[in-house]
């Protein structure tokens, strides 16, 4: 509860008292009076929950960004460490590769002009 609430409860009641009092005194401006501050303390009340409201979504905002900004960054960090992950195994594939051809250079060349030799009765107008 805040001060805008606590007052305009105070201004409500006080204005219920007031226009009480009038009907019993037979006052019109009293009852009047006390009718203007039971609807002026009413809309002070109504605004302070609204404030308090507003400030509770705005803290609730806030801790949902913060969540928000965390797991991001604990989405980051993981790509981070797949990447890095997938390019060793990329590097060591590559090295392993290398190996084998350097290993098998006759294979290797028999198996290019092999398909080279493909690729070209592929494209050959005419077979």
């Amino acid at each position: 509860m805040n001060r805008d609430q606590i007052r305009g409860a105070s201004r409500h009641l006080k204005g219920r008292a007031q226009s009480a009092v009038g009907g019993l005194t037979g006052d019109p401006a009293r009852q009047v009076r006390g009718a203007v501050n039971q609807v002026a303390g009413g809309a002070q009340y109504a605004y302070g929950r609204a404030r308090d409201r507003a400030e509770d979504l705005a803290e609730d905002g806030r801790h949902l960004a913060e969540a928000a900004r965390k797991r991001a960054d604990h989405l980051i960090d993981d790509g981070r460490d797949r990447a890095r992950d997938v390019r060793r195994r990329g590097e060591a594939y590559g090295r392993r590769a290398i190996r084998t051809l350097d290993g098998n250079r006759t294979n290797t060349l028999l198996g290019l002009a092999a398909l080279a030799f493909a690729a070209g009765w592929l494209v050959r107008r005419t077979r």
